[in-house]
């Protein structure tokens, strides 16, 4: 052997190790497992204080929970829910077509009312259409207050303010789809209402469902605030029940349980909406 080969030899880098002979060591995150413990223990305590705090009165709740008037409340909760979301989006709707449209009139009417609705509390709404009595006593002959009751006022005014954001929620999704996929289409020679049952609507839904299902479940929750007029959803009916009792944690946890256990329901659902506007979208997953 060469002098020259013993040095190459001597100085030619070791063989790497077989793939199958590397141990792969996971990264150690101390940190983020130390804070995750903390947060166990955390909830833990909080849960515990929750079940052993006899201020709760469970036992009044659960004799409460299912109570008829409780139920005809959140009933009631559930009917003015979809009714507020139907009529909302169906005015939202056609606020947002207006919006788009090619005349200047209809723009800047569809855009001043939205700029109205979502600039007035809905507390304060309501309270105006609970005395419009008060400015117009009486329409087509008939006296206001016989029109205006207390639960056709929280769909009006609830109504109307929705019908603001769905108008926003709506145009966004429209606004959203290529415009190029809607002048293919009109290279196809479809109709103007064949291109926004068959091409818009659909890919627009992938945009309009999120918010919608946030505004739904926000509008279930806002219904609470009618009764501040005496709509005997569930938040008053809760009310009226502790009124004579007494007992105001045990009733306003009657009411927390149901909207909890609605609005988990509502959430779900979304879920399974979203998933099906989804589809052969990088957001199917």
């Amino acid at each position: 052997m060469s002098i020259g080969t013993a040095v190459t030899e001597a100085t030619a880098p070791p063989e790497p190790e077989p793939a199958e002979a590397l141990r792969i060591v996971p990264q150690r995150r101390l940190g983020q497992w130390t804070a995750a413990a903390v947060v166990l223990v955390l909830l833990a305590l909080a849960l515990t204080s929750v079940v052993r705090n006899k201020a709760f009165q469970w036992d009044v709740v659960a004799e409460y929970f299912t109570s008829a008037s409780v139920l005809r409340g959140l009933w009631l909760t559930l009917w003015l829910t979809a009714v507020v979301m139907a009529l909302g989006f169906a005015l939202g709707t056609l606020l947002a077509v207006l919006r788009l449209s090619g005349n200047p009139v209809l723009r800047a009417v569809s855009w001043g009312y939205v700029w109205l609705f979502r600039s007035i509390p809905i507390l304060v709404q309501l309270l105006l259409w609970f005395n419009i009595g008060a400015l117009y006593p009486r329409v087509l002959g008939v006296k206001t207050a016989d029109l205006f009751g207390p639960v056709t006022v929280a769909i009006v005014g609830l109504t109307l303010h929705e019908a603001a954001y769905a108008a926003e929620v709506v145009r966004g999704g429209i606004l959203s789809v290529d415009r190029g996929q809607i002048e293919a289409a009109q290279a196809l020679g479809l109709s103007r209402l064949r291109r926004w049952r068959r091409i818009v609507l659909p890919q627009a839904m992938r945009s309009i469902v999120p918010p919608a299902g946030n505004m739904l479940i926000g509008t279930l929750k806002g219904t609470s605030i009618v009764s501040v007029i005496a709509v005997q959803d569930l938040l008053y009916s809760a009310q009226l029940i502790y009124h004579q009792t007494y007992q105001v944690i045990p009733l306003l946890m009657v009411a927390t349980i149901w909207y909890t256990v609605v609005t988990s329901v509502l959430g779900v659902a979304q879920y399974y909406v979203e998933k099906h506007y989804a589809r052969g979208s990088e957001r199917t997953r």
